[in-house]
């Protein structure tokens, strides 16, 4: 009887032990845009955390794509619904930080050993006037996907030449031509990461990255507009479909109904799996300039969080950026390494062994730039939509909607800036 007691009272004290654990644990709201393999992905990182952070439970919530998170950030700050971490694009970022509604992790950062460990771009994409707001978690940049497969059965090889936007639209003419009864286009029209690099290709930008000035109207834009509107109104070698909903270019590749698509490295696992040895991938083209933009997003908190929430959401986006969390981040989705010690982890080299193509990124990188970030982008890019489908479906000149486009950024600027 004696021993029966002390089990229970042992077992009791453990109960109580454990359950105390568990009130003390700090939870981190954590706001995100992945799903499929990339969602996964993310949650093996999420559990490595909390098994080595006990007293950290990350919430992590899928919200849908970039233009979402901000659309229902705005609606919950005002609200008190906000989360306490979330990921945010890389242009879109100043926006919140501009206000005052991101914590300043720059004390954070400065006295994180991570910092030595990332790649210049890597620190520079979360800095705006010199403060750290965001540390990025999933970088990328545009690249060239086409379908091997298509290619030969429209007679062409897969080392056709593909870096000028000649050589490109010369590719998708024929494979339209020769394909074009069995419903295969040539291209899948670019969405917008894919046209800021069309853009930056033409040697140009929509807003310079160290100055804001806006540069929608420059000639070099213009014509890059006018060359990727021709691919669906003129040509017609890419489906109108890819331009009201840019996920249908995307998924019409997937399911190899076309020949040639311009999307960010992170579509590379979800490309690979769905076009298997077929896929092929080159660096964005060099028409004028041999340039491509940094995008994806990175991980910020929110100021309204308490402190030892912070505290413990930093932890966590320290984690994310480390060569661990990384390397499981980049063989399995594609996007670039942050981390410079994440390649050489057996994970990350067997993926650059196993998986052609997954290091054009990484060879593209001494051609990346980082993007404006000023309080106007989110609403150019908001803006852009609308202004690209006037564009490529032939309701407007582009030379007419561009420099509308740019008066229209240079008064919200200004209105912004009051």
């Amino acid at each position: 009887m004696s021993r029966l007691q002390s089990t229970v009272a042992a077992s009791i004290i453990a109960f109580v032990a454990s359950v105390g654990v568990a009130e003390a644990a700090t939870t981190v709201k954590f706001w995100h845009s992945f799903n499929k393999s990339n969602g996964e992905a993310l949650d093996k990182i999420i559990t490595q955390f909390e098994a080595a952070n006990p007293d950290i439970d990350v919430e992590a919530e899928f919200i849908g794509n970039y233009n979402d998170i901000v659309a229902k950030l705005q609606a919950a700050i005002p609200a008190q619904r906000a989360p306490d971490a979330v990921i945010l694009e890389v242009t879109r970022y100043g926006l919140f930080a501009n206000n005052n509604i991101l914590t300043d992790l720059t004390p954070y950062f400065d006295a994180d050993p991570l910092k030595a460990d990332l790649y210049d771009y890597a620190r520079e994409v979360g800095v705006i006037n010199g403060k750290n707001y965001v540390v990025p978690f999933n970088s990328s940049t545009p690249v060239l996907y086409f379908n091997k497969d298509i290619f030969a059965r429209a007679g062409l090889s897969a080392d056709t030449p593909l870096k000028t936007f000649d050589e490109i639209l010369a590719a998708a003419r024929t494979i339209s031509d020769e394909l074009g009864s069995e419903g295969i286009s040539g291209i899948a029209a670019p969405g917008q990461f894919a046209r800021w690099g069309l853009v930056m290709a033409n040697d140009s930008e929509l807003v310079a990255p160290k100055t804001g000035e806006i540069l929608l109207d420059k000639p070099n834009t213009i014509e890059a507009y006018q060359w990727m509107a021709s691919l669906v109104h003129e040509n017609k070698v890419a489906s109108a479909d890819g331009v009201t909903e840019e996920d249908n270019g995307r998924d019409a590749f997937l399911a190899k109904k076309v020949g040639i698509m311009f999307n960010s490295t992170g579509n590379y696992g979800e490309a690979k799996k769905a076009i298997g040895d077929n896929l092929a991938v080159r660096p964005m083209p060099c028409n004028k300039a041999c340039s491509v933009p940094i995008g994806g997003a990175g991980i910020g908190l929110m100021a309204t969080s308490p402190k030892e929430v912070q505290d413990a959401a930093y932890k966590f986006v320290s984690h994310a950026a480390s060569p661990e969390a990384n390397a499981i981040w980049f063989a399995a989705t594609g996007y670039l390494p942050i981390n410079k010690k994440s390649v050489a982890l057996p994970v990350a080299a067997e993926a650059l062994a196993t998986q052609p193509g997954i290091d054009v990124a990484i060879e593209s990188l001494p051609n990346a730039h980082g993007r404006a970030r000023t309080t106007v982008v989110t609403w150019m890019r908001s803006t852009e939509y609308k202004m690209w489908q006037a564009m490529a479906l032939g309701q407007r000149s582009v030379d007419e909607t561009m420099k509308d486009f740019a008066e229209q950024t240079r008064a919200e600027e200004k209105r912004v800036s009051n």
